[in-house]
């Protein structure tokens, strides 16, 4: 299997979905959010932090009330561009503004067994096997904790998934499911390991910790606690809205963008004020809510223009962003699957968010699913392709190749097209067949990619970790666990 890893870059198609006027006047609301309404930080040491630095901070309700300038000082701390680092360095990720990477997304409780094909909850096992089928995948470039390895206690769940996917995948690993201070201490003796040590791991970061907030308005303090040792360590640190139109944000959408980015800028200033320079992230799932039972949707034009006005603001604030992609709200893979994924992903591509989220998963981000990850997969590869544009130079334009066919004749046996044939996309899971030969078989995409995913967990082999690292990880949860 080949270690590529599938970005976009240097795109020729762009959308900027806000104005810098409109993105002024969201970040001003937000700093009048910040000041005025506040920010909850349930954490001892988030509020020590706040108050050593000239915040209001109410240490009853645990609100913290900031000046703009404080807010706006820290977030000029912030890295602009750094690197997320693999156990195989060939598959380092630049965070840089000009790469687009996939991700799978977490953190799941049930799948859709490859084999069986019925639905059941998720376990340890499941969690390696993913991510050795994302470690084959040029698309994935790195791994979320896909799915919620419920075989195994609850006080170090989040510690054997991640050595699992270690195990499974020589890619970036970038967790959601360490979000308490116990976890996140071994979490980072554990990368630290696999890195070379202490120092090794901040030049190397093979770990990236995401946490989300609380809205609205709000935090988890254990979350805060868990951020607050990773950026100490020098390990990327980004906080996710999940902000919903109707209920956990106001109806309207520029509403929603001010209370997120209130929730997302002001933990990022305070890794800011504690480490300054540590390398931070923005995140973001925003979506709006189902008005005749306000369940979270998982896909409508609120969150494709979500995903693009997302990266809009992260770009006025100059940090990577991890923007919530695919993750459909369908049960099973079929058309709302398609549409929604196509644009979720197309949006956040369009206006190059660096880390996009949600391969493989329906029903909002709780069923993990083989053949759709497959197909999530192919959508990326229709948007990259889109997103090169046509590139118009001598060379494809191809005057002499065209006068060498002349009226009438065609192009199947020129060299030129021997030459270029390959630029053509050429699809693995929609169907171009003859109509009778579907007629006569009556298989389709799902098929086809099951067939795939399961092709690969038998065949492809990740380059191992060392017996030694993995006998040591293990034993450090164990500990833990005592």
């Amino acid at each position: 299997m080949s270690k590529n890893i599938k970005s976009i870059t240097n795109p020729k198609v762009h959308l900027d979905v806000l104005t810098p006027a409109e993105v002024q006047k969201i970040h001003d609301a937000t700093l009048n959010i910040i000041e005025n309404v506040g920010v909850r930080f349930p954490s001892i040491r988030s509020l020590d932090i706040w108050e050593a630095n000239g915040a209001t901070v109410d240490r009853e309700s645990m609100i913290v009330k900031a000046k703009p300038h404080l807010i706006e000082a820290a977030l000029k701390k912030a890295p602009p561009k750094y690197n997320l680092c693999a156990r195989d360095p060939q598959q380092d990720l630049p965070l840089d503004g000009n790469h687009v990477f996939v991700g799978t997304d977490g953190c799941g409780v049930e799948i859709i067994d490859i084999h069986t094909g019925e639905r059941r909850t998720s376990c340890l096992q499941d969690v390696g096997e993913v991510a050795r089928v994302a470690d084959a995948m040029e698309e994935v470039g790195f791994h979320w904790v896909a799915l919620s390895a419920q075989d195994t206690p609850v006080e170090t769940r989040g510690l054997h998934e991640i050595k699992a996917i270690w195990e499974n995948s020589t890619k970036h690993l970038q967790t959601e499911s360490i979000y308490n201070e116990h976890e996140a201490r071994v979490a980072i003796e554990m990368a630290a390991l696999i890195a070379g040590g202490k120092e090794a791991l901040r030049k190397r970061p093979v770990l990236s910790l995401m946490q989300c907030t609380a809205p609205p308005l709000g935090h988890d303090g254990g979350s805060l606690d868990a951020a607050l040792l990773a950026a100490e360590a020098g390990i990327p640190t980004g906080f996710m809205t999940m902000s919903a139109a109707l209920t956990t944000g106001p109806a309207t959408m520029a509403g929603v963008l001010a209370v997120g980015n209130a929730e997302v800028i002001s933990a990022t200033a305070l890794l800011q004020l504690a480490f300054p320079g540590t390398p931070v992230f923005y995140a973001a799932a925003q979506t709006a809510s189902d008005l005749r039972n306000g369940a979270y949707t998982g896909g409508g034009p609120e969150d494709f223009l979500f995903g693009a006005a997302t990266n809009v603001l992260a770009d006025f604030y100059d940090i990577p962003l991890s923007m919530g992609s695919f993750a459909t709200g369908a049960k099973e893979p079929n058309w709302q699957a398609g549409i929604e994924n196509s644009l979720s992903t197309f949006m956040a591509c369009v206006s190059m968010s660096d880390m996009l989220l949600g391969l493989g998963f329906l029903h909002g981000s709780r069923i993990w699913s083989y053949a759709q990850m497959m197909m999530d997969a192919e959508i990326f590869s229709i948007v990259h392709k889109t997103m090169q544009g046509i590139v118009v130079d001598d060379e494809t334009l191809a005057l002499d190749t065209i006068a060498a066919v002349g009226p009438g004749g065609n192009f199947l046996s020129q060299k030129h097209t021997l030459k270029h044939m390959r630029d053509v996309f050429l699809p693995q899971f929609m169907d171009r067949r003859p109509y009778n030969v579907w007629e006569e078989k009556k298989d389709d995409a799902r098929d086809w990619a099951l067939a795939k995913a399961r092709n690969i967990l038998a065949t492809h082999q990740p380059d191992p970790l060392d017996a030694k690292l993995s006998a040591e990880l293990a034993k450090m949860i164990v500990a833990e666990e005592k």
